[in-house]
């Protein structure tokens, strides 16, 4: 987890578990959007992803994932299992500042480090190849 609190990630809440489902509990940042987001327990990273929803709505799609939402129904699973089992499991996120650019061109800083971050940290939650 430090390798995420090092780029800036900070902690915004936590989902919970009550009568025998998960819970989004957001502390802040419920409609900040163009975030790079992750899912943390025990200092273990289990999932990044990204959005330009808010937060709040896309971390939602976790909690009630529709029938068609293969990764949301896959994490939402995780989730279930995890918090089911007792542990706890943190939401941190990283705000895209609008200052990187390139050229003239504004760069999505959540775009450009979500496949970097995957790739190096390999959260389990996450598939890749």
């Amino acid at each position: 987890m430090k390798r995420l609190t090092d780029l800036g990630f900070i902690k915004v809440g936590k989902w919970i578990f009550t009568d025998g489902r998960i819970h989004l509990n957001l502390d802040s940042n419920h409609d900040t959007s163009n975030v790079l987001y992750s899912f943390v327990s025990d200092e273990n990273i289990l999932y990044i992803g990204k959005t330009t929803d808010p937060l709040k709505k896309r971390l939602h799609g976790y909690q009630k994932p529709g029938s068609d939402q293969k990764t949301n129904i896959r994490v939402n699973k995780c989730i279930l299992s995890m918090l089911s089992n007792g542990k706890s499991l943190d939401i941190l996120i990283l705000i895209d500042n609008g200052l990187l650019k390139y050229g003239n061109y504004r760069i999505n800083l959540a775009a450009g480090l979500e496949d970097t971050l995957i790739n190096e940290l390999n959260p389990p939650w996450n598939l890749t190849g």
